[in-house]
């Protein structure tokens, strides 16, 4: 067994995506329920061009993963494998060229968001468990204004892209520009003495939401709540899913208060050093970080 695993791993190869790999690959992301759409292959792709990875055996398309660098951080977003070829190698294989390609492109910590089943195959990868997320879901509703909250301009966004930088800790100004300039979407943020104290984000695509990124100062969870119920108020009656970390106890009780459920939990796991933590932080997306 081991030998025809060996031979069966060498039959296979990797290559950079291309935009007449996204049928593919939305069908087999879909084939797990990801509800991604080629929309979201195209912007990914375009972030990181030679980071979207397709796994082919011989000249079939197996497999697929994708990566987003930031610097010296770099997010691991995607891997599927399809059903026939599962516990072949086929998924190790694109981690590694994954990891290969980032130290490439000296990245130094490369972070990933792992459903609880899937932890024992990243760890062997040599990847590190470092926290917990709640996947949570529930329906925009209202909320009264916030005076030091208000919609971002186009004059905040380099701001934004600063504090962000502090909070997640390298830019990511090619992922939050292009988002918040998206005129279907939403961004607010705090103002404290003049300044951007915090922000939040919410993509809207279809008539259903994605909240986040967002941040703000550490053990202010105020002015997180303030950014989220702004939010939700502006996005009333439409379903919104986010990712919130499970010590993040004062944003998940305004959230359980409000009606949002744990659809599930993923962990975000990290190979290389530790990550920054010195702001309230909730992901922008499973596969972006």
């Amino acid at each position: 067994m081991p030998l025809y695993k060996v031979e069966h791993v060498n039959m296979m190869h990797v290559e950079r995506m291309k935009v007449g790999d996204i049928p593919f690959a939305v069908q087999l992301a879909n084939d797990e329920n990801w509800e991604l759409a080629k929309e979201d292959f195209e912007f990914t792709m375009k972030l990181e061009p030679e980071g979207c990875l397709v796994l082919f055996d011989d000249s079939k398309r197996i497999g697929l993963a994708t990566n987003v660098s930031f610097d010296k951080i770099a997010w691991f977003g995607n891997l599927v494998v399809s059903e026939t070829h599962r516990n072949k190698g086929a998924g190790s294989l694109l981690v590694e060229h994954s990891i290969d390609y980032l130290r490439s492109r000296k990245v130094q910590t490369i972070g990933l968001y792992a459903y609880v089943e899937r932890i024992p195959f990243y760890t062997r990868l040599g990847f590190t468990c470092d926290s917990d997320f709640l996947v949570l879901a529930g329906t925009g509703l209202s909320f009264p204004p916030k005076p030091n909250v208000r919609l971002a301009r186009k004059t905040d966004i380099k701001k934004i892209v600063s504090y962000d930088q502090v909070c997640f800790g390298a830019s990511r100004k090619k992922l939050l520009e292009p988002i918040i300039l998206d005129p279907d979407n939403l961004c607010y943020v705090y103002i404290e003495d003049g300044k951007v104290s915090g922000y939040v984000v919410a993509k809207v695509y279809r008539g259903v939401a994605e909240l986040g990124p967002l941040a703000c100062p550490k053990k202010s969870s105020g002015i997180a709540v303030d950014l989220l119920e702004t939010a939700l108020n502006r996005l009333k009656g439409l379903e919104v899913s986010m990712f919130v970390p499970e010590k993040e106890s004062p944003i998940l009780s305004m959230l359980e208060a409000s009606k949002f459920v744990e659809r599930f939990r993923v962990a975000r796991m990290l190979h290389g050093p530790r990550l920054t933590d010195q702001c309230t932080f909730m992901a922008e997306s499973l596969e972006r970080g």
